[in-house]
């Protein structure tokens, strides 16, 4: 006759079932399947795409000021490169307050966007005609890093457009509008600035630095 499992053992179950459970990544602004190159870390991670454009197929067709579809605390990540510059500068609280509910306990958004304090010497110098990065679309000149990709926009894809821009402090303060715990900002090369806002701190300073090297930041 089975054995009943003793208590101990029902009550383990669950907690052994979410260590084995894949973690699930949600990539806000995705683009098509594969286009975003996202950190090595979540190459073995679910990854629910999540965007307003229809002709990208995301699993989510949504305005990521709205992620009502996602229930709360069901995510251990939200990742979002070059996203967050098309919302207007009032709505990128309501993306971060979304982001933030989706999360789990210990879940972090890591975002990247450009950097307009380094870009600024191009405006400055008149040299928005120039060449700052190749992208796997093609060249990026200044112009494109403050007011959207051009040849995308003339293509007719005006969502593409941007509608606020971001220095490390105005980002820090966007950011500071959820409650996380902490909060860290790095720039990174082509004059892009990354920030990892997480809902419980690393345990230290090593923790930290091999957390934000595991997310190329």
């Amino acid at each position: 006759m089975p054995r009943k499992p003793r208590n101990s053992e029902m009550n383990e179950t669950p907690a052994r079932q979410q260590d084995n459970r894949r973690k699930l990544l949600v990539n806000l602004g995705s683009g098509p399947k594969g286009y975003t190159r996202l950190p090595a870390m979540f190459s073995d991670w679910r990854e629910l795409r999540v965007d307003i454009d229809a002709t990208a197929s995301p699993d989510i067709l949504a305005d990521i000021t709205d992620l009502s579809a996602i229930a709360s605390g069901s995510v251990d990540a939200v990742w979002s490169a070059h996203c967050l510059e098309h919302l207007y500068l009032h709505q990128v609280g309501q993306a971060v307050m979304e982001a933030y509910r989706i999360l789990t306990t210990d879940g972090f958004f890591g975002m990247i966007v450009p950097d307009l304090q380094m870009i600024a010497d191009y405006l400055a110098t008149d040299r928005l005609h120039e060449v700052v990065y190749q992208s796997p679309a093609g060249p990026v000149i200044a112009h494109d890093m403050i007011y959207g990709f051009g040849p995308a926009l003339a293509y007719g894809s005006h969502a593409m457009a941007h509608r606020c821009g971001f220095t490390p402090t105005l980002l820090l303060h966007k950011l500071q509008e959820a409650p996380f715990a902490e909060i860290v900002l790095r720039r990174r090369p082509h004059h892009e600035l990354a920030a990892v806002a997480c809902k419980q701190p690393p345990a230290g300073d090593a923790e930290r630095e091999m957390f934000l090297a595991a997310l190329e930041l």
